[in-house]
Formats: structure tokens, sequence, C-alpha cells
């Protein structure tokens, strides 16, 4: 048996070996405790389609998030979504703003998310309409912030 053909039998007994891994196959949506009155149904849509998958207990599990390694990076995705940023739950006052600000400063949603979830790309207007979207609904009213040039000053967004 060749050097190349014993490689290939060892990845693959690995390949089936990781997937008996048990990280990476919870894929629960705990119950909704609470549902923000977003400002407007615009935000709102926007969030389900570019947002709701790791910042909400409403994910949709795609296929691959039962394929370990990937799945792994799947999971630990959303529950670092879920834990920084999540509708479904309580929220501080001031996580609004900061998840505005990650939006105009190109932070979220993140490229890798983007490669596998094209309807997530927001264009500048969507991103800033979007950024005062989420501080209305979830900041403290400093939504015309981001017209003034509060938000994104770091990435030079809105000069």
């Amino acid at each position: 048996m060749g050097v190349l053909r014993k490689s290939l039998l060892s990845l693959g007994i690995l390949l089936v070996a990781v997937q008996f891994v048990p990280y990476g196959r919870d894929h629960s949506n705990p119950p909704v405790t609470r549902e923000p009155q977003w400002n407007s149904a615009e935000t709102k849509a926007t969030f389900d389609r570019a947002c709701a998958n790791c910042h909400s207990h409403q994910t949709t599990w795609p296929w691959y998030s039962r394929v370990a390694p990937v799945s792994w990076l799947v999971q630990h995705d959303v529950d670092e979504g879920r834990s920084n940023f999540n509708v479904s739950a309580v929220l501080a006052k001031d996580e609004g703003h900061e998840a505005a600000e990650e939006v105009i400063e190109k932070q979220m949603p993140p490229k890798i998310y983007l490669v596998s979830h094209a309807e997530a790309r927001l264009s500048d207007e969507e991103r800033k309409a979007f950024a005062i979207g989420l501080d209305a609904t979830f900041g403290r009213g400093r939504a015309r912030g981001v017209e003034r040039g509060e938000l994104g000053e770091k990435s030079g967004y809105l000069d």
C-alpha cells in the first residue's frame, strides 16, 4: 500500500471518527423569553436575514452544521453570538448601540458568515439604516448619532 493511499485511508478514518465528538450537535433553539419591540418592520426584516441565526433563539441550522469539524465552528459561532447579543433574551441597555457600531464598522455580519449566506450582505445604505434601527430598538435613543458620525468614526464609513 502506497504512502498516498495510507494517508487517504487515515484521513478518511479520522473524518469518520470526529463525527462522534459530541460538541457541535446541540442544535436546540431555547424558548424565546423576549421579543423586541422593533422600531420598524425593515429593521426586523434585516435582522432576520443577516443576524438571527447567531443572535437569537431562532437559528436555522444548515446541513453542514451536522458534519464535524464544520459543526464545531458553527456551534461556536452561534454560542458566541448568543452570549454577546441575543434578541431572544434580556439585553443590557447599551447593547443596541454597540451592535449598531459593529454593523457600521463592517464587523457584523462576519465575512466568514457571508461566504455561505449571501442574503446577509448589506449595502452601505442598508447598513446605515439597520444601524439606526438597532440603536433605536435596543439603544438609548442615540440613533441620530449615525447621521452625525458618532457611529463608525474608527472606520471612516460615515465621513
